[in-house]
């Protein structure tokens, strides 16, 4: 989708809006420009040399005309500042409910928090659309309504404003773009610069390395000088629309100055006219340079849609034939039947052929090197991909006719780089969901021997964790993220080297309790560790891609 196709569609969601700030433009515009007419007559009346009843009476007509133009521009702004919030809103639940949806092979090669930052060019977006809104509908209506003015009095600036309106069309369609062009890659740049200070204090620690140091400055350094590069193209491009507007500001100033000194001589304005003729010619300069100031600010609201689309457009996850769900029964079968996976921009199979079946209650182990596809196979499992061949049932049904939500609302996956949110314990356990008691939060905090830990804390269960949970030891977090998989009480239960971090005497004590008390959870383990080995377990490998009992 073009830069401009975006704008379009953000002006259709709030066209009421924008047709009342364009309104009530109108109304000022036409005050605004039947003042001059009010100055006209008073100056004429002033000529007669004294005060006269409709002297003073035209004195409060253009008093109360500029009174009213203002009460016009609060309520543009009161409007304008609905418009702001309204689409800070709605970008910020667009990005909040996309994350989670986008399909996983949307997100390949791409760094999620990164793409987050998008989230910033909202707020051009929010300030850019208001001042173009209210600057750019105040400015047209103004050089309509002057040059409709200006005909009344003589037919010449009929030919004036033609000339007037193709100068602006030629400027504005020379220079658009370019101008985009410029402002896309000055913006990518923009993002790369701030991704890698991203990168920078994500790895503070190894950046205290001195030639890491040096690393680090010599990549912001390419990053800044290809940004500077490019905003010095976009700044030529502004640059030569203001010669532009300068040559085109004299050409008018000149040229109107002269036609009306000239229409005063020959007897065919009087000084009145004269004048008023002037301040409309003020205003429609004016109002000239307001538009092309806003040029550049229509330029970066573009861009700003244009990176905001980066996320937007990324496709989401979508059941087939929006067919209706299918609730599942308590207990959940799966079988995979004759599974191939490859990723997006690879050639080879990363799973070959996989078949497996998972019954309610099963103790699955699988194991495998690095690389053999173990994190896949928990992915196709989770649903958060699909198999490029092959097919998944549930309950003996293809897996495709049950809604993903009803799916997921059954499995709890625990992967191995998944951490902690900003917010406190007792959010990272619950999600405040207000179905789990807080005696089930205290027995299952008993089970993975978190209840020690959360005593030992001043302020418990609402102590503040930090992303990631970098502040608790990473034993913790992983005994929480346990802890928290189970409170949302699933059918199956996912983990990937999820106890790697935890003392082994504990990891034992947690296992039992998953494998033991647990009797009719499915547990499916992707671990190296034999500690999850037991006599009730199934065990299978995994190897290049090929699984065997």
């Amino acid at each position: 989708m073009k830069p401009i196709e975006r704008f379009k569609n953000l002006i259709k969601l709030d066209k009421k809006d924008i047709y009342q700030i364009i309104l009530y433009s109108i109304f000022g515009g036409l005050i605004s420009l039947s003042l001059p007419l009010g100055i006209q007559s008073i100056v004429n009346l002033i000529q007669a040399g004294k005060i006269s009843t409709s002297w003073v009476i035209l004195i409060i007509f253009v008093v109360i005309g500029v009174i009213f133009v203002g009460i016009f521009k609060i309520m543009q702004f009161r409007i304008s500042e609905n418009l702001q919030q309204k689409i800070f809103v709605r970008s910020s639940f667009e990005f909040a409910y996309r994350f989670p949806k986008i399909k996983h092979e949307q997100l390949y090669n791409q760094y999620p928090p990164e793409l987050a930052n998008r989230f910033f060019d909202t707020l051009t977006v929010q300030k850019g659309l208001s001042k173009l809104l209210l600057d750019s509908s105040t400015a047209i209506l103004q050089i309509i309504f002057g040059l409709i003015l200006l005909a009344l009095y003589h037919s010449f600036f009929i030919f004036f404003g033609i000339v007037l309106s193709f100068l602006l069309y030629y400027i504005f369609k020379f220079n658009f773009n370019s101008g985009i062009e410029t402002s896309l890659k000055e913006s990518k740049y923009k993002y790369k610069v701030a991704h890698w200070i991203q990168e920078i204090a994500r790895n503070n620690l190894s950046f205290k390395n001195e030639n890491l140091f040096e690393f680090s400055l010599d990549k912001n350094d390419k990053y800044v000088t290809e940004y500077l590069k490019h905003r010095e193209s976009h700044f030529q491009i502004l640059k030569k629309q203001f010669i532009q507007l300068v040559g085109f500001k004299t050409l008018i100033t000149a040229g109107l100055l002269i036609i009306g000194g000239l229409l005063v001589l020959n007897q065919q304005m009087n000084i009145g006219q004269f004048v008023a003729a002037e301040i409309i010619i003020l205003t429609i300069i004016n109002a000239v340079e307001k538009l092309f100031s806003v040029l550049e600010l229509f330029y970066d609201v573009l861009t700003s849609l244009e990176k905001i689309g980066t996320v937007v457009d990324l496709e989401i996850e979508k059941d087939a034939n929006n067919k209706q769900c299918e609730y599942l029964e308590k207990d959940l079968n799966i079988e995979l039947k004759d599974i191939n996976y490859k990723y997006p921009d690879s050639e080879n199979l990363i799973l070959q052929n996989v078949n497996l079946k998972i019954n309610q209650g099963d103790k699955i182990v699988i194991n495998g090197s690095n690389g053999s596809g173990k994190t896949t196979l928990m992915r196709l499992l989770a649903k958060i991909i699909n198999p490029t061949s092959g097919t998944i049932f549930i309950n003996d049904t293809n897996s495709k006719r049950i809604c993903l939500d009803e799916i997921r609302s059954k499995i709890s996956i625990i992967t191995y780089n998944q951490g902690t949110f900003e917010g406190t314990i007792l959010e990272n356990l619950t999600f405040n969901n207000q179905l789990i008691t807080m005696n089930e939060v205290k027995e299952v905090l008993n089970k993975v021997m978190l209840t020690d830990y959360i005593k030992s804390l001043p302020n418990g269960l609402d102590t503040k964790l930090c992303t990631d949970g970098k502040q608790i030891n990473s034993s913790v977090v992983q005994k929480i993220l346990i802890a928290r998989a189970i409170l949302m009480k699933p059918r199956i239960l996912l983990l990937e080297d999820s106890l790697s971090k935890v003392e082994p005497n504990q990891t034992k004590q947690i296992i039992n309790y998953l494998f033991e008390e647990q009797k009719d959870l499915t547990v499916v383990v992707i671990t190296n560790n034999k500690d999850w080995e037991t006599n009730k377990t199934k065990i299978y490998n995994l190897t290049q891609g090929k699984l065997k009992d």
